[in-house]
This record gives structure tokens, C-alpha cells and sequence, in this order.
């Protein structure tokens, strides 16, 4: 009887695919894509696999639920600013989400027509409109933007966690610069004229720096 009376709390337990979905975003931020399994999800929710797989059918679909959930958050806060403005403060949103959930952009990558991939095109494409880009073009304008947004994003994301925990970035980008400088001159003129700003630089101003070019060559060709 006393068997029978906790499985049936346990199935009465308040579980909603919104909780899966928050417990799963909290195991993917701490410790990885690998950790999330349903036996783990099952036990950090204290119920059943059973009881996960009635709300979400596979691992896949759990990423993209918790993809979509981040992702929407990032977009509610809105913008009303000129497009040109829009469009940077939205790219940001989506460069510092993947900054913080850096599986975030392997997801989109892998599943490139989920609704989370379809709403960043959406906000991107609306402002593409806005700013009066003709038609005929809209679809490559807002491709190459999206692309330059989650390209960005994803390699940032992939580069902090090729660092060990606790590396000051600053000092690791110095060490890759002074390795720069002792490139052949033949060979690599260009990359050791960077190198100095390679040691300096901050990525989120490079990476708005690239929107605005990407901007301002659809304005001129208005």
C-alpha cells in the first residue's frame, strides 16, 4: 500500500514540460550537452522517465524546447528603436544568450528550421523591411545577417570553452597575440599586423562592428 500511495503522489506531482524544460536548461548550463540525459532530468525532477517522455518525446525535441524558451525570452523584450537600432540590439540579445547557454548555438546549428531559427528570422527580416531594403533582396539580406549573428555567436561560444575554468581571457588572448608576432612576415603579413588588437580587442564591439557593416552596405544599396 505504502509503494502504491508514493507512486500515485508521484504521478500527481504538479510536472509541466515548462519544468522539464527549466530543470534541463539548468543541467545543459552546468554541465553540459553530454549531462542531459532523461535518467538525469528524472531524477532532479523526482519522478518517473515515464512521466518526461509524456510531455517531451526524445532528448532532440527537449534541446529544441529549451532552445525555443531561451530564445524567446531573448526576443520579448522588444525594441522600439529606428531598424537600424533594432537590428543591433536584437543581434546582442542573441550574441549574449549563446555567450551564457553555449549549446544554445550548437542546437541551432544542428536543427536549422526549428521555431527558434524561424523567429530570429522573423525579428531580423522585419527590420530588413523597415529599413527599406527592396524585396528582391530582403531574403539574402536577412540570411547573410542571421548568419553573421549565430556564426559570431556560436565561434565566441565555442572559443571561452576551449578555456580551462578560471583563465583570465585577457591574458590567454595576449599569449595567442605574442604568438602571432613571431610569424613568418611572408607568410602572414597580414595576421602579424593584428596582432595588437587581437590582444585587445572586445568581442561584443567587433561583433556589432560586423552588423553595422553588414548595414550599411544594404543602405548604400537602397
Amino acid at each position: 500500500m505504502t509503494m502504491k500511495a508514493r507512486r500515485g503522489e508521484r504521478r500527481t506531482d504538479a510536472l509541466s514540460k515548462d519544468r522539464i524544460v527549466e530543470v534541463a536548461i539548468a543541467i545543459l548550463d552546468a554541465e553540459g550537452e553530454s549531462a542531459l540525459t532523461f535518467r538525469t532530468l528524472a531524477a532532479r525532477l523526482a519522478t518517473g522517465a515515464g512521466a518526461i517522455y509524456w510531455h517531451v518525446a526524445d532528448k532532440t525535441a527537449l534541446l529544441t524546447a529549451a532552445t525555443g524558451d531561451l530564445i524567446d525570452r531573448a526576443l520579448a523584450e522588444g525594441d522600439d528603436a529606428p531598424p537600424r537600432q533594432a537590428v543591433r540590439a536584437l543581434a546582442l540579445r542573441v550574441f549574449d544568450l549563446i555567450d551564457a547557454h553555449s549549446w544554445v548555438g550548437g542546437h541551432l546549428a544542428r536543427e536549422p528550421w526549428q521555431p527558434a531559427m524561424l523567429r530570429i528570422f522573423e525579428g531580423v527580416g522585419r527590420q530588413i523591411q523597415a529599413l527599406g531594403v527592396p524585396e528582391s533582396t530582403q531574403f539574402n539580406a536577412a540570411t547573410a545577417l542571421v548568419n553573421y549573428i549565430l556564426g559570431c555567436a556560436g565561434q565566441n561560444a565555442a572559443n571561452a570553452r576551449l578555456m580551462p575554468p578560471g583563465t583570465d581571457r585577457d591574458a590567454a588572448l595576449a599569449a595567442f597575440a605574442a604568438e602571432w608576432t613571431k610569424l613568418d612576415p611572408a607568410e602572414h603579413p597580414f595576421v602579424r599586423k593584428m596582432a595588437a588588437r587581437l590582444g585587445d580587442h572586445d568581442d561584443r564591439e567587433q561583433f556589432l562592428a560586423g552588423v553595422d557593416l553588414i548595414l550599411a552596405g544594404l543602405e548604400a544599396g537602397r
